[in-house]
């Protein structure tokens, strides 16, 4: 089976034809060019001729039987001398009229040659990809003999040429407007009386039956673009079985056809029995394909659909479509049980129903809308009034009202870890789809199905089992994952087809055929994997909830950072407070056992020295840990002064102080690179390089492995956390020392940690690499370690450790070589 059959078929109905042989491919219905036939339907002739020349390019084979010239002497010369220039000249003139209308143009010729000079009056609509457009004005052929022989003749413009389609005048003479505007006029009045668009279809399958004649009308509306079509409304003379409420499956009109029908307002079929004329040339020289017929009111019709209407015992049929929003919402659709023409007049008449139909349509789709969407907005201020009454804090509780809002069976505002949930709990698969969504979801855009299942390729009881529920509508507040979801459990809805939609094909007594299609055959099945549909007036709502909440959001966002920076002062202010004042009494602990010493130490037994020795030693490792901690908090109150400087010169400045360290340690210091200018701070960014060189030497490998070094370099790398694909210069300072285990990274951060006991690798109070991280922090960048480090090169260092090397940038600074 075909790629185009799969991508349009059900799952179940491509298992079931993948069921019966090949003798009938559907997968060809679906490839089927319906616009490049190659013929028309007996009862009319065409000419195609270029504008500028009036060259005719393609002909009608029938143009011997109809307009009284053999089609191998029109083609390639003027059509001029077929309907002279004065005629041309009015069939340029009305193509010019409805050239903004991309659509034919229907023409009407007059008994005789003199009435030919003044278009009549018409009416015009144009639809996306272009539906009809029709006019009126005069065309008649002159026979051998002498006798005038009037035609209907429809014009439109293909690609660089124009199709003129003639039809023979029908007995009751030529189209006036005047004659059908009034049965037009009685029909629309009573469309604008509808209250609803089910009743108003049915108003309108009976006018269409009394203008047309036809023994079988209905209004077909459709499932989504591509989906199956369920008949809304019928009018039927007696005796013939009732399809009200049966739904058809999606393969009687292939995609092909729902373009066409996009295109042109209306489509008839005179005869299903009628033998195709074809045309002269069959392939086009420019093209090498056959005439473009998408805009033909004679367009010759598929096989496949001349079997389909037989099958249904249909003999001649007409098609009006219903659009709305530019997309094919459904069909009338008119079946006679003996073959019938329609002339210009009536065609004229649907084509200007069906457009009125459709506008009168959305008119009261909009208005059930505007309603249903007031009820939604009077839900969503309640539920607004009462979220801005709360604190900031509420919104990382479950909202009460949110799912009821939708009337949806679960809601929830997913933002990082938090996940309220009100009404049913959150279904087991659905965060994890949601986060799949969300990466490809535009921020602020509703996404809503109501058949996930379906688009995931999920049976029902499959997705039942993994908790991904058929309905959902969600909203992502940003790239991070944050998002408002609504979801629906299953609707099972039981529908009555006019056939098995999974079996499209069946074999009979000739074989395999399209399913014939009718009550006596109803096909009663459920409908699984889907929730009650997302309207348009939900997916308003949800938007405008959105924008609100985003408000809210970033309000509680706000507060909560301003609440961090002022616990942040307060930490620092008590800090700083703290460590200044503790240090007068432990200052005078360490005196007053030092004086005791001095003074008693003659008559103290060993053990009370012991302890007084002590209780100084102890003073004065706590006066050193307020030092630090003073230092620490002056960080976070004492301003930057940045500047741009050479990072070259900054890195010699800290050597001045942690050089003799390096070489006590014998580390020797390299720079594989000449260092960028930045922008910082030049005191704290010292610092910053001061304990990380001290750090190196202090934990450098063992003298009897290798060479001991550290390196200083910037480079460009992607910043851990940062936006994906995003550059960022940073220094790295990494050594071949012992390392750092890699679970150890994070705590080597803090204050006051260090990962060996005091005495061990020169001492110390653990607080080196917080400061050196607080520093970072205030220049807006951020730092990170590696361990086992690489060297400058990619490759491992040689001699020493495994290394660390030590990252971080300084935010937004400005960085030149």
């Amino acid at each position: 089976m075909s790629d185009e059959v799969r991508g349009w078929l059900s799952p179940k109905a491509v298992a079931a034809e993948a069921g019966v042989s090949q003798e009938f491919d559907l997968s060809q219905c679906v490839r089927e060019p319906i616009h490049l036939l190659g013929g028309v339907q007996s009862y009319g002739a065409l000419i195609a001729a270029r504008p500028h020349d009036a060259v005719v390019d393609t002909v009608s084979r029938n143009t011997d039987e109809l307009l009284g010239r053999a089609a191998a002497e029109l083609v390639g010369r003027p059509v001029t001398e077929l309907i002279g220039e004065d005629q041309w000249a009015l069939v340029l003139e009305s193509v010019e009229a409805a050239a903004g209308l991309e659509g034919p143009a229907v023409v009407s010729a007059p008994a005789s040659r003199d009435s030919a000079a003044a278009p009549a009056s018409g009416v015009s609509a144009a639809a996306p990809g272009g539906p009809a457009a029709s006019g009126v004005l005069a065309l008649s052929l002159e026979s051998e003999d002498g006798r005038v022989r009037p035609f209907d003749v429809t014009v439109h413009r293909v690609a660089e040429l124009l199709v003129l389609e003639f039809e023979p005048r029908a007995a009751d003479g030529p189209f006036v407007f005047q004659n059908f505007y009034p049965r037009v006029r009685r029909a629309l009045h009573r469309l604008q009386g509808a209250a609803d668009v089910t009743e108003c279809c049915a108003a309108a399958v009976r006018e269409v039956q009394a203008l047309t004649g036809y023994d079988r009308v209905v209004a077909y509306r459709f499932d989504g673009a591509d989906g199956p079509g369920q008949v809304i409304a019928e009018a039927r003379n007696e005796g013939r079985e009732p399809w009200l409420g049966l739904w058809f499956p999606a393969s009687d009109i292939p995609p092909q056809a729902r373009r066409l029908y996009a295109r042109n307002w209306i489509r008839v079929i005179g005869d299903v029995d009628d033998a195709t004329v074809g045309l002269l040339p069959e392939l086009r020289e420019g093209t090498g394909e056959p005439l473009d017929l998408s805009g033909s009111i004679l367009r010759t019709v598929s096989g496949y659909h001349l079997e389909y209407l037989r099958n249904i015992g249909v003999a001649s049929s007409m098609s009006v479509s219903l659009l709305h929003d530019g997309e094919l919402w459904g069909l009338i659709a008119c079946h006679g049980d003996e073959p019938k023409r329609l002339t210009p007049e009536v065609r004229a008449a649907c084509e200007f129903f069906g457009i009125a139909l459709s506008l009168q349509l959305a008119a009261v789709a909009e208005r059930e809308q505007a309603d249903e969407l007031s009820g939604y907005r009077r839900a969503l201020a309640t539920l607004l009034a009462r979220l801005s009454a709360q604190a900031p804090e509420a919104l990382a509780e479950p909202v009460p009202g949110l799912a009821e809002l939708l009337h949806a069976d679960g809601a929830v505002l997913l933002r990082g870890a938090e996940t309220p949930t009100p009404g049913d709990p959150l279904p087991a698969g659905l965060r994890g789809l949601l986060e799949r969504l969300a990466d490809t979801a535009p921020v602020g855009e509703v996404w809503s199905s109501d058949r996930v299942p379906e688009l995931l390729g999920l049976e029902p009881a499959d997705a039942q089992a993994q908790g991904v529920p058929p309905g959902l509508l969600f909203l992502p507040f940003n790239r991070d994952g944050d998002l408002l979801a609504w979801w629906r459990h299953e609707l099972p809805a039981p529908r009555e087809w006019a056939a098995d939609p999974a079996r499209p094909v069946r074999t009979g007594p000739s074989g395999e055929r399209l399913t014939p299609r009718g009550s006596s055959a109803v096909h009663r099945a459920t409908v699984r994997g889907r929730s009650a549909p997302w309207t348009p007036a939900q997916r308003v709502v949800a938007g405008e909830l959105w924008r609100e909440m985003s408000g809210l959001l970033s309000g509680r966002l706000a507060a909560r950072n301003a609440e961090l920076a002022r616990t942040n002062e307060d930490l620092d202010s008590f800090a700083h407070a703290a460590a200044h004042d503790l240090k007068e009494p432990l200052r005078g602990i360490s005196n007053a056992a030092a004086f005791i010493v001095e003074d008693a130490g003659a008559v103290l037994d060993a053990t009370s020295l012991r302890r007084l020795t002590t209780v100084r030693r102890l003073a004065e490792r706590m006066d050193g840990l307020l030092d630090s901690l003073l230092h620490f908090s002056l960080l976070g109150q004492v301003g930057l002064e940045q500047e741009l400087l050479s990072l070259d010169e900054v890195v010699d400045d800290a050597l001045l102080v942690a050089g003799d360290r390096l070489a006590e340690q014998g580390v020797t210091l390299v720079r594989p690179a000449p260092l960028p200018r930045l922008r910082a701070d030049r005191a704290r960014l010292r610092e910053v390089l001061e304990n990380l060189f001290v750090n190196a030497a202090k934990y450098a490998a063992d003298d009897a492995e290798g060479e001991r070094r550290v390196w200083v370099e910037a480079v460009p790398v992607a910043e851990p956390g940062g936006a994906a694909g995003r550059e960022v210069t940073a220094v790295v300072v990494r050594d071949n020392g012992i390392g750092i285990p890699p679970e150890q990274h994070e705590d080597v951060l803090q204050l006051f940690r260090r990962l060996h006991r005091r005495e061990e690798r020169g001492g110390g109070s653990g607080v080196g690499l917080a400061v050196v991280k607080r520093i970072v922090e205030r220049h807006g960048g951020r730092l990170w370690l590696e361990s086992p480090a690489t060297a400058p090169d990619g490759s491992r260092p040689q001699g020493g450790g495994p290394g660390t090397a030590v990252w971080f940038t300084l935010g937004g600074a400005v960085e030149e070589r």
